[in-house]
């Protein structure tokens, strides 16, 4: 099983994603070599998002488990830092579940919420989606630093 097939060239693509709402957001650091990042304010919160290139891809033509954990970890650790007023978190655990592969061209959307939050942890569970299929589920527990 596979996720939703690739729909258009790049720039149709490109276009469908900023008529949708989406916007780039230039990244520093290692999260740069993941972009760029989508994101887009939905009644539940933020939506982030990556276009896969050849870049993420692994010898086998999928986009590489890598390219989604570190997409996925990226996205909870924003879900944190919105939850805990901007303050800095770092990743203490990280459970992945990988449900099916994604390809080159495909737009590969995460969400994610905050289940619980202390005066020092942040419990956040996510999804990676394409279309309608489901590419990984997960969660995390950030460790509030600021």
């Amino acid at each position: 099983m596979t996720g939703a097939e690739p729909t258009g060239n790049r720039d149709d693509v490109i276009a469908a994603l900023q008529d949708a709402g989406w916007r780039q957001r230039a990244l520093r650091g290692f999260a740069e070599r993941m972009g760029p990042l989508w994101t887009r304010k939905e009644a539940e919160g933020w939506a982030y998002g990556i276009l896969a290139t050849p870049d993420h891809l692994n010898p086998g033509g999928f986009v590489h488990g890598g390219v989604l954990c570190a997409l996925f970890d990226h996205v909870v650790s924003a879900v944190a830092w919105e939850a805990v007023d901007r303050r800095a978190c770092v990743t203490v655990q990280l459970n992945t579940q990988f449900l099916t592969a994604a390809r080159e061209g495909q737009f590969l959307e995460a969400r994610g919420r905050v289940v619980r939050a202390t005066s020092t942890l942040v419990f956040v569970e996510a999804t990676l989606s394409c279309g309608d299929a489901e590419l990984l589920r997960g969660s995390s527990v950030q460790k509030i630093m600021g």
